[in-house]
């Protein structure tokens, strides 16, 4: 059914438990094949797009944009409200179901602003956040609108971008093994070699997992990462960095492909939402704060 309403009248909690219903179940429909709502495939438009703002949809919103599409098979990933397809002069069809993302409303003693990305309610006595949900459909959900065409670099560009966006993080990578991971310990990230692995992209998509883990080092944004294998803590950092590396490899074009070593987390992961429904929206916060601070790392030119 479609509504000329942009803004939802939910509560806060109704808003966490919908989005959160919406991520849990598309993990668990594509739990058998190890299929994650943010795997992508590396297209020019994979992260979500507001077809207005031309601005990337942040944080949670990504993941449940994600989830959305995996679910109906949506090409594109253009989004937008009904009246700001109505403004451009495409028609929602009838009957489409709209789908939900989320905006935090900052009120504080001199202004009221809205951003995308925050896991919190309150942000100093000052300032408070108030969750407010939005209907957005799909371009594939309109009639009288074309997606654009957006070229792709081809792979090895991509690829040549990935290497360096990875050097510019700064961060001691050494290869050798069979295992890939990060140890606190040395600050370093221990990859196996790159002959060990099924292509350049699933490479740089452990890579980025990896270095999503460093980036937790007290001298970068300093997050607890003391969680033992099979606590709660421990399933958060692992979605955490999950989600950071679907962020920069939609950034990068390169396609996140399903990991069978993914069986041993989704359990674990599913506990953790279902127990707690802002989990996903902190995990998505913390992971869209990496996001941007790889992207600060790179050179400006």
């Amino acid at each position: 059914m479609t509504t000329d309403r942009n803004v939802q009248t939910e509560t806060r909690n109704d808003i966490y438990e919908r989005v959160t219903s919406q991520i849990i179940a598309a993990i668990e429909a594509g739990a058998a094949d190890y299929r994650m709502p943010w795997h992508h495939n590396g297209s020019a438009i994979s992260t979500p797009v507001n077809v207005s703002s031309r601005k990337t949809y942040r944080g949670v919103n990504a993941i449940a944009l994600w989830a959305a599409a995996h679910a109906t098979g949506y090409p594109a990933g253009i989004w937008g409200t009904y009246r700001q397809w109505q403004a451009l002069g495409a028609q929602v069809r009838k009957g489409e179901r709209g789908h939900l993302v989320v905006f935090w409303k900052i009120a504080d003693r001199d202004s009221d602003t809205e951003r995308q990305d925050g896991g919190e309610d309150r942000d100093g006595p000052a300032r408070r956040m108030f969750a407010r949900g939005y209907t957005v459909f799909n371009c594939a959900q309109v009639d009288g609108y074309t997606p654009p065409e957006m070229p792709v670099l081809p792979e090895i560009e991509r690829i040549g971008h990935a290497e360096r966006f990875c050097a510019a993080l700064g961060i001691d990578i050494r290869h050798g093994g069979s295992q890939a991971c990060y140890s606190p310990v040395t600050d370093h990230v221990q990859m196996p070699e790159f002959a060990c692995f099924r292509d350049a992209l699933a490479y740089y998509a452990v890579l980025l997992h990896e270095c999503g883990h460093a980036s937790g080092a007290s001298h970068r944004l300093d997050r607890d990462l003391s969680g033992r294998f099979g606590s709660a803590a421990y399933a958060m950092e692992e979605c955490t960095v999950e989600l950071l590396s679907a962020m920069i490899c939609a950034d990068l074009n390169l396609s996140v492909e399903p990991r069978p070593d993914h069986a041993s987390y989704v359990a674990s992961w599913l506990e953790v939402l279902r127990s707690d429904k802002r989990a996903i929206f902190t995990a998505a916060a913390k992971a869209q704060e990496i996001a941007d601070w790889m992207h600060a790392q790179q050179p400006s030119h």
